[in-house]
């Protein structure tokens, strides 16, 4: 075996090239943020919502990733085989998402972010959920939230680097024991954390689905951005030799089921909020049907679901490398946009009974996604370069390459 497949273990030069442009741009971008925020002390707040949408959209391809490492294990199939080392990688980057989170932690302290920071005299809903929504407490929640995830991704990444040196199949079946109930505990942590991080802005707005929208919503993107680098690697070694049409096939019947899973969730969140018509939820929807917030929900409805749904359906393009990257890419595009809705339409503190919602795209919106995203890419590709990029003591390699390869 280990002469077979000891051409799997190149890694591609383009990855150091990669890293390199990554924090030189990341770098650069953080720092131009920085420094405006530094000099204009009025835009903290903005420049810190900004920032949130970066870390919860590059952050959730991480966490994304570690969803779909449970998932391969638990659910087994080729596509896991091959997408595993690209998403050990992106979930590995979750202590550098920790570390990204730190100016929301002290955005946070000084009262920054959130409007229960600064409660507002009189509020009745805000004053009974602070036992809950307290610096403190919400401090120490994302802290183990953080703890969670990464000692998940630390086990998984551990035993799959074992496998590989040993070729001990123990390690994969104390994986796949370990992912069932680890799913379990992943859902619940991410249900938490969206409350916490997103849902919170709005201190009077409450969801019991809030949490599986971001469920399925990171592992949509994780798995688009999964599919993106597969298709960068295919045409380069060893990848080459490892992906097939098939595994395309496979992983894009996947992105089909999370765009329908997501489009189903988000409208029964809607449905149910119309057919209650309780005002302290309706009145989180109604401002956003109107004017330029009430044009991207549409976008949503009908780019992140009726437009993938719809070529998806194809299995030529599911098959095709050069069409199914281009539709991940929009997907990347799509939630990104997703996650701007939930966090910039959302009344800036001091504005809270301002319910008009006015449309603001701010170009530090861009900057900080940007910043994040370069340093999280450095991140990434310093990972996916340590590690061989197939599993070569996987049990089911050979045949999960052999399936890639079926007509």
């Amino acid at each position: 075996m280990d002469s077979e497949y000891s051409n799997y273990k190149a890694i591609p030069p383009e990855l150091g090239q990669w890293q390199t442009i990554a924090l030189g741009v990341g770098g650069i971008a953080s720092l131009v943020l920085l420094i405006w925020t530094l000099i204009n002390p009025a835009e903290q707040e903005l420049a810190l919502r900004a920032w949130l949408l970066g870390v919860i959209f590059w952050g959730g391809i991480s966490v994304g990733s570690l969803g779909l490492l449970l998932l391969q294990y638990v659910a087994g199939g080729a596509w896991g085989v091959v997408i595993r080392r690209t998403a050990e990688a992106s979930s590995r980057t979750l202590a550098a998402v920790a570390v990204l989170f730190i100016p929301i932690v002290i955005g946070t302290y000084y009262g920054k972010l959130y409007q229960w920071a600064n409660p507002i005299p009189g509020d009745e809903i805000m004053a009974g959920r602070a036992l809950y929504l307290n610096f403190g407490f919400w401090t120490l929640r994302a802290v183990i939230y953080f703890a969670i995830w990464g000692l998940m991704a630390f086990l998984l990444s551990k035993w799959s680097k074992q496998q590989d040196e040993t070729g001990n199949f123990g390690l994969w079946d104390n994986a796949t024991r370990f992912s069932g109930p680890a799913m379990v505990v992943y859902i619940l942590v991410i249900s938490f954390a969206a409350v916490d991080w997103i849902m919170a802005l709005d201190a009077h707005w409450s969801s019991t689905i809030y949490g599986l929208l971001y469920v399925i919503g990171w592992a949509l993107s994780a798995l688009a951005f999964s599919i993106t680098i597969l298709a960068w690697l295919s045409g380069r070694e060893p990848m080459n030799h490892v992906l097939g049409k098939k595994h395309f096939h496979d992983l894009g019947k996947l992105m089909l089921a999370f765009v329908m899973v997501w489009a189903y969730f988000n409208f029964s969140q809607f449905l149910i909020t119309w057919s209650g018509n309780i005002p302290e939820e309706t009145k989180w929807y109604i401002p956003r049907m109107k004017g330029a917030w009430g044009w991207i929900g549409a976008m949503l409805i009908i780019l992140h679901f009726v437009f993938p749904f719809l070529l998806l359906l194809s299995r030529d393009l599911k098959r095709s490398t050069k069409w199914l990257i281009a539709l991940s890419i929009f997907i990347l595009a799509i939630r990104l946009l997703d996650h701007f809705y939930g966090i910039a339409a959302v009344p800036l503190i001091g504005h809270y009974e301002d319910r008009d919602l006015p449309f603001q795209l701010n170009w530090m919106y861009f900057v900080a996604v940007i910043g994040v995203g370069g340093l999280w890419l450095w991140w990434f590709f310093r990972q996916l370069a340590s590690r061989p990029l197939v599993p070569i003591k996987d049990p089911f390699l050979e045949k999960a390459i052999a399936h890639g390869h079926e007509h």
